[in-house]
């Protein structure tokens, strides 16, 4: 039931992605049925460390309910071996997101995930990610409360 669900968010939140772009383009959309948010109008919120910033579109991470969020990698910066407590889904909206696995960080050894690709993690899976040399926006779909423990050797 969690899998259907977080498969009919993602293709929800690939299509508000389409429908938020072509809104902007062709003027708003009257009337109570839709409810479009251009880019604009994100508010993205940098982490701590600097490295990426996040938006979160709908949902709360920290709590027991389905979520879609985006991640904007800034260049140059990747996460370190860590997991987390359930699967979360992904799409790569903008340039290219390496992803690497295995308790070692080795940025060498990530492989490329272009623009369009989608992606699982799988609950408790060890991996890294991050951009290399151009800033790099995904979209994640996922059920809360998510955790992240480190996993480093």
């Amino acid at each position: 039931m969690i899998r259907r669900l977080l498969t009919l968010a993602c293709a929800m939140a690939a299509f508000t992605v389409v429908s938020a772009d072509r809104a902007g383009a062709q003027g708003d959309p009257n009337g109570p049925a839709v409810q479009p948010v251009k880019q604009a109008d994100l508010e993205w919120v940098r982490n701590a460390a600097g490295t990426q910033e996040r938006v979160v579109l709908f949902g709360d991470p920290s709590k027991p309910e389905p979520y879609v969020a985006r991640i904007k990698w800034l260049p140059g910066n990747m996460s370190r071996p860590h997991f987390h407590n359930s699967d979360r889904y992904f799409i790569v909206v903008k340039g290219t997101w390496w992803v690497g696995t295995g308790n070692k960080f080795d940025p060498d050894q990530t492989v490329p995930m272009r623009a369009g690709t989608t992606v699982t993690h799988f609950a408790n899976g060890v991996h890294y990610d991050g951009a290399k040399d151009e800033e790099t926006i995904i979209m994640i779909v996922g059920q809360g409360p998510v955790t992240t423990t480190r996993a480093e050797q």
